[in-house]
């Protein structure tokens, strides 16, 4: 069942999208790669407040994460989604909030931190923790039908992407409700939020005892190509612009086709 509509709003929920075994699978790839972190890795909080660490790229080292992405219903379901006839991997990341972050993940978008541009995309955040509503992932309905807003770093607001005035700043998302819906679920493992890259989204910290560990995995329809980016992008793919040049389809082994529309 899915809670609300990827077209038209940019974001919805999959309840119950897979099995206790697959979290289980999931649990390994999460548990396996905060025990060995890669350089790719960072911590997106202040060292007061609790650790907020995330790491990106480590399908191919991880074989349980391998496993869930490659095995499990989850590029089907992007696929579907999407309306795409073809799924290409683009990025596995892991995103784990330790009791007593309180640190709230700012609103944006995802498109312009990244070296890819087209419309068929599909990230899917996955949580092995139950969330509550406030401490979950929000989306602003629509906003994946807009403009680009200027990507900042989440820590200092600095605009290290874009230079300053060539992308529309976000819009004041909190003080105007009305203008910008937001909607957002409580989720259980098993549950899967899918959304737009340019969909506006932001979250909320975690209380208690509360863990948010999470794998998100990012995926890529057929009209995505490569975007070669003058900076170095989130996550880096350092040398691909050797190989694959800009506006190139993304036929690369660091993106594997994982599924396929039936003929």
């Amino acid at each position: 069942m899915t809670d609300g509509d990827f077209a038209r709003d940019g974001a919805c929920c999959v309840r119950n999208a897979f099995t206790p075994q697959q979290m289980e699978l999931a649990r390994e790839a999460i548990e396996a790669n905060l025990a060995d972190l890669s350089p790719l890795a960072k911590r997106a909080s202040e060292m007061s407040d609790g650790a907020f660490v995330e790491d990106f790229c480590s399908w191919q080292r991880i074989p349980a994460m391998e496993r869930f992405i490659r095995e499990t219903d989850a590029a089907a379901i992007a696929g579907e989604l999407m309306g795409a006839h073809e799924v290409r991997l683009y990025h596995d990341h892991v995103l784990n909030k330790e009791p007593g972050t309180r640190q709230r993940t700012p609103w944006h978008q995802d498109l312009p931190y990244y070296n890819v541009d087209g419309r068929l995309n599909l990230s899917m955040w996955i949580p092995i923790d139950p969330v509550p509503r406030e401490s979950t992932l929000e989306f602003v309905k629509g906003s994946h039908l807009g403009p680009w807003y200027m990507p900042r770093t989440f820590k200092d607001g600095q605009a290290k992407w874009f230079a300053e005035g060539t992308l529309q700043e976000l819009p004041d998302i909190d003080g105007d409700p009305e203008h910008h819906p937001v909607v957002g679920w409580a989720l259980e493992p098993g549950d899967a939020v899918c959304f737009h890259m340019l969909t506006l989204h932001a979250a909320g910290g975690v209380s208690g005892p509360n863990h948010r560990r999470v794998l998100s995995i990012r995926f890529l329809g057929e009209d995505m190509r490569h975007a070669v980016r003058p900076w170095v992008t989130s996550p880096p793919f350092p040398g691909l612009a050797d190989e694959l040049s800009d506006g190139a389809a993304l036929d690369h082994p660091l993106f594997p086709v994982l599924w396929r529309r039936p003929q």
